[in-house]
C-alpha cells in the first residue's frame, strides 16, 4: 500500500471555494483507489474461511475484474470472473482489461446479458458452485459490508477541514463508507455513473447517517457513455493539474463539481474534497472505442 495524499487543485474558483483531490488512485499500481479498500477485508475474510478461490462478476472494461485478478494472484488465490456478454469469448486479446486479468491468472466464464441479470439468484450461484467448486463470492463492484468497512478508512483526521466530500458512485459501497466515517459538519455528495434511481435504496442498506445526497445530472447518458465535452474536460484538467481522471467515474464527478461551482451550488468559502477512486486502467479500452468513433482520445499521464 502506497501513502495517499491530498493534492490541492490550484485553479481559482469564485467565492473563495477551494478544491482538493484525495489521490486514492496512487494507493496501489494495479489495485487502485476504492478497489483496494473494498477488497482489503474481503481477502482477509476469504483467508479466514480457508477459501482458495475468488469468484466475482463484471463487464468488459471492469476496474473490479482487473483488481480482483491482480489482488488474487498477489495473495495466492485462484480467480474466476463471470463476464457480462458471451460475445466477448473470442475477443480477450482485443480487450486490455480482460487481457490483463487473464495474464494475472483469472479464468473467465462468459454469460449472456440475460443470464448475467440472474447473478444474485441462488439457483444461478449453485450452478457456478457445481462447475467451479467452493469459492469466496466477491459481489459485482465489490460492494458488501466488508467493502464498506474498508471504504470507511478513506477519510482521515486531516480531512476534518472539508465541508463537502464528493465521490463518483457505481454500486454505492464507496459512498457508504464515506457517509459512515464523515464528521457531523460534513456533507457527502455522490455523482452516479449510471442512470436510474435505484442507488438511493442500495446506499440505505449500508449507510448509517443522512448526511448525503446524490446528484444525478452528470452520468453523460449512462454507464460507460462519454462525449466530446467530457473528453476535452478530462484532457484539459490533466494538462492544468497533472491529475489523470478516468472517463467512467471520477472524470464525470469532477466535471459535475466544477460545473456546480459555476452555478453557485456551494456556499462561499466551501472547502471541497474530491475522492479519486482510481480506475485509470480503463482509459486504454476507452481510447480504443473513441478511435472507432473518430473522436479524440484521452491523453496519457506521465
Amino acid at each position: 500500500m502506497n501513502p495517499v495524499f491530498n493534492q490541492h487543485i490550484s485553479i481559482a474558483f469564485p467565492n473563495d471555494i477551494s478544491l482538493t483531490i484525495k489521490r486514492e488512485d496512487l494507493i496501489h499500481p494495479f489495485v487502485s483507489g476504492n478497489k483496494f479498500r473494498k477488497l482489503k477485508y474481503n481477502l482477509l475474510q476469504a483467508k479466514a474461511e480457508k477459501k482458495d478461490t475468488l469468484l466475482t462478476f463484471g463487464g468488459a472494461f471492469s476496474n473490479h475484474i482487473a483488481a480482483v485478478a491482480f489482488a488474487g494472484k498477489e495473495q495466492g488465490f485462484k480467480t474466476i470472473g463471470i463476464i457480462r456478454g458471451d460475445e466477448l469469448f473470442d475477443k480477450i486479446e482485443e480487450n486490455p482489461t480482460l487481457k490483463f486479468a487473464q495474464e494475472n491468472g483469472m479464468e473467465f466464464e462468459f454469460v449472456s446479458r440475460e443470464d448475467y441479470r440472474l447473478k444474485n439468484e441462488k439457483s444461478f450461484l449453485e450452478k457456478l458452485k457445481d462447475k467451479f467448486g467452493d469459492f469466496y463470492l466477491v459481489p459485482e463492484g465489490g460492494t458488501n459490508e466488508l467493502a464498506v468497512k474498508g471504504c470507511e478508512e478513506i477519510l482521515t483526521e486531516e480531512d476534518s477541514v472539508f465541508n463537502y466530500v464528493c465521490c463518483a458512485v457505481g454500486t454505492g459501497g464507496t459512498i457508504c463508507g464515506l457517509i459512515n466515517s464523515a464528521l457531523p459538519n460534513q456533507k457527502i455528495l455522490g455523482f452516479p455513473a449510471v442512470k436510474g434511481d435505484f442507488l438511493n435504496d442500495e446506499i440505505r442498506i449500508f449507510a448509517k447517517k443522512d448526511n448525503w445526497n446524490l446528484i444525478s445530472d452528470y452520468h453523460f447518458g449512462g454507464y460507460g457513455k462519454i462525449n466530446l465535452e467530457l473528453i476535452e474536460f478530462i484532457n484539459a484538467f490533466l494538462e492544468e493539474t497533472k491529475v489523470p481522471l478516468d472517463p467512467i467515474y471520477t472524470g464525470k464527478m469532477v466535471f459535475g463539481v466544477i460545473d456546480l461551482i459555476g452555478k453557485n451550488y456551494f456556499p462561499a468559502n466551501s472547502k471541497i474534497l474530491l475522492i479519486h477512486t482510481g480506475g485509470l486502467q480503463g482509459i486504454e479500452g476507452m481510447n480504443l472505442k473513441l478511435k472507432q468513433k473518430k473522436l479524440p482520445i484521452l491523453k496519457k499521464h506521465d
